[in-house]
């Protein structure tokens, strides 16, 4: 979403990086750039103006004048205003137990897949959650939250007869106490767009559940219009904390940098992809360090701690050290990698990498290189060798492709296992000869 603003920021800030000496003319015309950023970028002006009002005041102070990297300096300001801007530290969901979580939102939001997605994370962090649809105006919600809250082995609730939005909460919160629950997610109803009838409902709800925490789920697509919707149900509900979805879209993103400045209230969570593992805490340091384009290696480690065995990675490793890596390796790589989420996100966590775009076709081309690899069987996949015409046709088939990609990724395949050869021996020249015309024909398919 961020990749549009990373890249007219870095370009602002590219000339600022290596001055050696900092005036008042230079850091005025970079600072412009970064207001015009910001404004294309969606945020609303009154927050941008606040922003380069603030940081001019710190820059204008002779400390960073007189610097020894002034460029840097000015970076740095920025990014800790970005910081504030997005709301200073992480933003913890209250510690009471069991807890209550009602979810608000207009329709299309992600409501129903972020309560899943929330029980699911909370459920990682040894929490018992019980998720309950109180969602009577489309009945394809309850369905949808029964699925996943099944998918992700949550408590769930429903009746798709009731239409008694506060009864039916009552109930859940009687089953979900029953089951022992020590986190209860109300998913609501939404509207196309906020109306009284929407308000009062979910006002009769929450004076049912009583929740300790009142989350809107806003569409980070939606603009400045998410920072209105943000501001009426505040009023309304007094939220203690929002859900931003859809930070994986082309939308320009000024919605995550203006809300919280405007409604005062703290982003939690953000969803970063369809699946239900795209979801995260919300640390407002780290996505500031992804929009100045250095990347969140912190959250790489984490998310590589989270999905990676520890222990499959060092063998995996070892059986690299000794050139003793095929196919089925590769395919067990492949599917460890995927559990860290889509490429492009982690690729935007990397730094310098945040303005680069893989697109659907490197995504589409690992499935397809892991689809040619299942395809296989498990003796072919660890001797390559005996892939002859016949095997390979039977393989394309299987896989939905043709042989001439079978053929590209053992060729490539191949090419690899000559490079692991070339480390163990030490022979660096022709590793590095050979490292040339890998990339020039593109690489290992779906890397």
């Amino acid at each position: 979403m961020f990749d549009s603003l990373t890249d007219k920021l870095t370009s602002a800030l590219r000339n600022l990086r290596g001055v050696g000496k900092l005036s008042e003319e230079n850091m005025a015309d970079a600072l412009q750039e970064v207001r015009a950023a910001l404004l294309s970028a969606d945020v609303h002006f009154k927050v941008a103006r606040d922003f380069i009002e603030r940081v001019q005041q710190q820059c204008a102070g002779q400390q960073v004048l007189q610097s020894v990297t002034p460029g840097q300096q000015v970076v740095k300001i920025i990014h800790d205003e970005l910081v504030r801007l997005l709301g200073e530290g992480t933003t913890e969901l209250s510690p009471a137990r069991p807890l209550r979580v009602l979810l608000v939102g207009l329709h299309g939001s992600g409501k129903t897949t972020s309560t899943a997605k929330l029980g699911k994370l909370l459920k990682k962090r040894g929490s018992r959650p019980f998720v309950v649809a109180c969602d009577v105006q489309r009945p394809a919600a309850i369905d949808q939250l029964e699925i996943l809250a099944k998918q992700e082995e949550l408590g769930f609730y429903g009746d798709r007869l009731a239409k008694d939005v506060p009864a039916l909460g009552r109930a859940g919160l009687a089953a979900a106490t029953a089951a022992n629950a020590d986190v209860i997610l109300f998913d609501t109803a939404g509207r196309l767009q906020i109306d009284q009838d929407l308000i009062e409902e979910v006002k009769k709800l929450r004076a049912v559940v009583q929740p300790d925490e009142v989350i809107l789920v806003a569409d980070g697509a939606l603009g400045q219009e998410a920072v209105n919707v943000a501001r009426t149900f505040h009023e309304a509900l007094a939220l203690t904390g929002l859900i931003l979805t859809k930070l994986d879209g082309d939308a320009r993103g000024g919605a995550a940098l203006s809300i919280k400045a405007v409604t005062g209230v703290p982003i939690k969570f953000v969803g970063t992809g369809e699946k239900t593992v795209d979801f995260e805490t919300f640390h407002p340091d780290r996505l500031a360090s992804r929009i100045l384009g250095m990347g969140d290696v912190v959250s790489l480690v984490e998310k590589a701690q989270e999905h990676l065995d520890q222990k499959e990675a060092e063998r995996m490793a070892e059986k690299m050290r000794k050139a003793d890596f095929n196919l089925e390796d590769f395919l067990a790589q492949m599917q460890q990698v995927k559990k860290m989420g889509s490429m492009q996100s982690i690729i935007g966590m990397m730094p310098g990498m945040s303005g680069v775009q893989l697109g659907d076709d490197a995504e589409n081309q690992m499935k397809r290189t892991e689809a040619i690899i299942q395809s296989m069987t498990v003796q072919e996949r660890r001797k390559p060798q005996l892939l002859n015409g016949n095997r390979r046709l039977r393989i394309a088939n299987g896989a939905g492709v043709k042989v001439v990609e079978v053929n590209q990724l053992i060729k490539q395949f191949e090419q690899m296992q000559k490079l692991l050869k070339m480390m163990k021996g030490g022979n660096q020249k022709k590793l590095m000869r050979q490292m040339e015309q890998m990339r020039g024909r593109g690489g290992l398919p779906g890397f």
